[in-house]
């Protein structure tokens, strides 16, 4: 399976519940897909005017696709999914959390990569978590063995892959 046609697989399993953007309306970035999700809730106590709180909660998803992931090539694609995410954030006290979401297909995977993704991590809090915090979730695919690694906080997102495209 070539890494197009897997991420071909993958984004329906986002467009229910997702805004999905492919290649074309995408310019000048290393992603060939994204999707975002953002949920608001509100909380009142008995009528709609007893106003408490506003939880939002967001996720942004990269999709990225390349012929051999390198640790170089790894650092570089988390590190622009992670900046880009924190783009879109917009902390207030009502905000919960936006998580930012990479998630690679590779036809190989170097050795020392599989081993760099578990060890993978960015977290920000915002005003002490008072103003939410965001997190970052890996999920890698390596086509050519169809194993998957993941850090541990994209834990789900390797179980969607594996349920989406060898399940």
């Amino acid at each position: 399976m070539e890494s197009s046609e897997a991420i071909e697989k993958i984004l329906p399993a986002f467009a229910q519940y997702y805004t999905v953007k492919k290649e074309d309306d995408l310019s000048d970035s290393p992603f060939c897909a994204e999707a975002e999700f953002r949920s608001h809730n509100e909380q009142y106590f008995l009528v709609r005017s007893a106003h408490i709180a506003d939880i939002d909660s967001n996720e942004f998803v990269y999709f990225a696709k390349c012929q051999e992931l390198t640790l170089q090539k790894l650092a570089e694609l988390s590190e622009k999914a992670w900046l880009m995410g924190l783009e879109k954030v917009h902390p207030y006290n009502g905000h919960r959390n936006s998580d930012v979401v990479l998630l690679i297909f590779t036809d190989s995977l170097l050795e020392e990569s599989a081993r760099a993704i578990k060890k993978t991590k960015f977290y920000k809090s915002y005003k002490f978590s008072f103003y939410g915090w965001s997190n970052f979730k890996l999920a890698v695919c390596d086509l050519s063995t169809l194993e998957l690694y993941s850090n541990r906080q994209g834990k789900d997102f390797a179980k969607l892959i594996e349920k989406n495209l060898l399940g």
